[in-house]
């Protein structure tokens, strides 16, 4: 197999949605499904945006632990990624993250106080593809 770290990276690079866990109030797992990440740092740090007042703010409020999972269903591959994530609502990382595209949900636009990035970094990961797994750690800065 070849380098693990470059064929999650690969695999990342070419998914249109991502899921996101967090740790729920009473300390059981809750997944949602997620537009890929608008930025990313290789394979440590991922910028996803989302609405201030979901749910899963106020869970990584609550608890940062979180896993963030990509999968490509046509060769059954995937990454999993776990880490913590930050809520963040400053100007420079919003206008940063911000699509064009995000004035369908965000009508006040960069500024919108509904709009916010959750920046997930990863810890370690795991490599799946071919019926074997493959662990690996991110060197974090």
């Amino acid at each position: 197999m070849g380098n693990i770290k470059e064929m999650a990276e690969s695999l990342i690079e070419n998914q249109g949605v991502c899921f996101l866990s967090a740790v729920d109030k009473n300390g059981y797992p809750s997944t949602k499904a997620m537009l890929a990440p608008r930025f990313r740092e290789g394979l440590q740090v991922f910028y996803l945006s989302t609405n201030t007042n979901s749910a899963k703010v106020s869970q990584y409020r609550f608890n940062s632990k979180a896993c963030l999972y990509f999968c490509d269903s046509k060769y059954y591959r995937g990454v999993t990624l776990q880490g913590t994530v930050e809520v963040l609502e400053d100007k420079e990382i919003k206008h940063m993250v911000w699509n064009k595209g995000n004035t369908l949900f965000y009508p006040g636009g960069e500024d919108d106080p509904g709009y916010c990035i959750l920046k997930f970094t990863s810890h370690i990961g795991r490599y799946y593809s071919n019926f074997q797994s493959w662990d690996f750690r991110i060197q974090n800065k």
